[in-house]
């Protein structure tokens, strides 16, 4: 490449640097990011109705990969019943649902990526792990049926408070556990979620736990999910020579 090619393009890269400047990456332990990519920076994008846009492809929290109590307010407990608190102490990680290919659940989260695509009327959340599953959220006006069958992910209707969509679900089976800690749910679970978009790079959410069934009263779960660029959610199949299942002993302590 000539000498005066080459510090055009050195000049116009530096530009175009300087016009799309990166934060600090947002590390794996603060509760985000498990590849340690910096995060983009910038205003939070919207929609052609003016909402904000939550779609794209963001990381993981640990905390609810983990231990679902490392994501409760500083301080706070779960408030599990005395049955419930027995069943998480007796659990062993071999026989987690999400060792053996089944889906995760809500809230929990496996350690992959996930996509949000976002429309006017439904929002779908996709999974690149642990089946390649989803989730969908009706935002048009619609309730939930007046009989749901018990299901991984429940059934979801959404609506916009301001800058906040809210999701409420129900109609949840009892299989999946919350989280590698094991803690358990029953079938009287119902799950409120508020996901915001504080800029272009951060996704953040509360998640209201309540059920009756298992804990004493509702809980608030917080989560924090950076941004990840110039990437796409790949095809995973956990069924496919799944080998883990015959390794794992004892009980997962990871928070």
């Amino acid at each position: 490449m000539p000498t005066g090619l080459l510090v055009l393009w050195i000049a116009v890269a530096a530009v175009a640097a300087a016009q799309e400047p990166l934060s600090a990456p947002t590390l794996l332990e603060q509760g985000g990011v498990l590849n340690n990519r910096p995060t983009p920076s910038g205003p939070t994008p919207r929609t052609r109705e003016g909402k904000p846009d939550l779609s794209g492809i963001w990381d993981p929290d640990r905390h609810f990969i983990y231990d679902i109590s490392s994501a409760l307010k500083p301080g706070d407990t779960l408030p599990l019943q005395p049955w419930a608190a027995e069943l998480t102490k007796k659990r062993l990680s071999k026989d987690d649902p999400e060792a053996n290919c089944l889906p995760t659940g809500v809230p929990r989260m496996a350690p992959y990526p996930w996509k949000i695509v976002e429309t006017p009327t439904l929002i779908v959340f996709l999974f690149e792990g642990n089946i390649h599953s989803y989730r969908q959220v009706f935002l048009d006006g619609r309730s939930h049926p007046a009989e749901l069958d018990p299901t991984w992910y429940g059934d979801s209707i959404g609506h916009w408070d301001g800058d906040t969509l809210v999701v409420d679900s129900t109609g949840f089976n009892d299989k999946f556990w919350f989280d590698f800690a094991a803690h358990p749910h029953t079938e009287k679970l119902h799950i409120t979620e508020r996901y915001r978009r504080p800029d272009l790079g951060h996704l953040e959410s509360e998640v209201t736990i309540d059920d009756p069934g298992a804990y004493t009263r509702p809980f608030t779960l917080y989560g924090h999910f950076p941004l990840q660029t110039n990437t796409e959610i790949m095809e995973y199949i956990c069924n496919e020579n799944n080998q883990d299942v015959g390794h794992i002993v004892g009980k997962d302590s990871r928070k």
